[in-house]
């Protein structure tokens, strides 16, 4: 009987003490989403870009990489340090924008883009094209590349935009690391490249320098999906690899931006992880691609 006793008492203070621990890990997680919001709504306010409703585990890496870098202990003290010090705050919004691109990234997209667009293209008097989120440049030059081969590059005016300047300033630059072209000349060719690769670049040691005529008709200026309208009327609009860090309140606003920017019958380009099925404005769209995730204006 008394064992009886004694394990119940053994049981019952490990289960306070479970209660305990999870009690705590709660308040820790309420205490650090309540510090993300402060430091995401300090942003906003004093710096006017809005991170509010980014997609939480992407902001929180980003976050917890930066406090590393700075040595800070809490999230509540990188917002001190974002407050006050300009430059800790330029870097935080670095952080949180979305740089990672490549040349012809996922070469069966621009075989369909190709395939299904550029006949429509071909029928225009000009072309207007939005690059949303272009970051560093590569899928302009990309598309640039493309055109020219397919003999609509004169005709075309390129928009690139990107919320982050710094990127924008690297876009104009045209140069990337050497050691990069043996995968963009593998995803080149992959994407129906019809030519040389290297005819579009020179080099020396370190960087591949692309031709500056591909560029002539590249309009590059800063412009904030979430906070900025519509600048223009498109034919064809692409953002891709940048909303799969929005939650789904942002994909929306972002879409319908995108639906008010598109002329009739214009096409929108998403990234192979993104999707029109679940937005409110899919009604607007039908299907080019499912599987690329081409999309044209109803």
């Amino acid at each position: 009987m008394a064992n009886q006793i004694g394990a119940e008492e053994r049981h019952l203070n490990s289960s306070i003490v479970d209660t305990s621990e999870d009690f705590e890990e709660m308040v820790e997680a309420e205490r650090e989403a309540l510090e993300i919001d402060l430091l995401l709504e300090g942003i906003h306010r004093l710096y006017g870009y809005d991170f509010r409703n980014y997609v939480r585990t992407s902001i929180r890496r980003r976050i917890q990489s930066r406090m590393r870098l700075e040595k800070l202990p809490t999230i509540t003290a990188l917002l001190e340090r974002t407050l006050h010090d300009k430059l800790v705050a330029e870097q935080l919004i670095k952080d949180f924008s979305i740089n990672v691109t490549e040349m012809f990234r996922d070469p069966s997209f621009f075989r369909a883009f190709r395939a299904k667009v550029v006949p429509y293209l071909r029928e225009l008097p000009n072309i207007r094209i939005w690059h949303a989120g272009c970051s560093t440049g590569e899928e302009v030059l990309s598309i640039a590349i493309l055109l020219e081969e397919e003999g609509l590059l004169n005709k075309t005016h390129i928009f690139a935009t990107d919320m982050n300047a710094a990127v924008i300033d690297k876009a104009r630059t045209r140069t990337y690391p050497l050691s990069r072209m043996q995968c963009y000349t593998k995803n080149y060719l992959q994407a129906g490249g019809s030519r040389e690769f290297s005819t579009y670049y020179t080099t020396d040691d370190e960087h591949a320098y692309f031709a500056a005529s591909l560029m002539r008709h590249v309009t590059f200026f800063q412009h904030n999906l979430v906070t900025d309208r519509s600048f223009n009327e498109f034919h064809v609009i692409f953002c891709r690899n940048v909303l799969i860090y929005f939650n789904l309140s942002l994909q929306n606003r972002a879409h319908e931006l995108f639906r008010e920017s598109l002329s009739p019958a214009g096409f929108l380009g998403l990234g192979s992880k993104e999707s029109l099925s679940y937005v409110d404005s899919f009604q607007h769209f039908d299907v080019v691609d499912s599987v690329e995730k081409l999309y044209q204006k109803s």
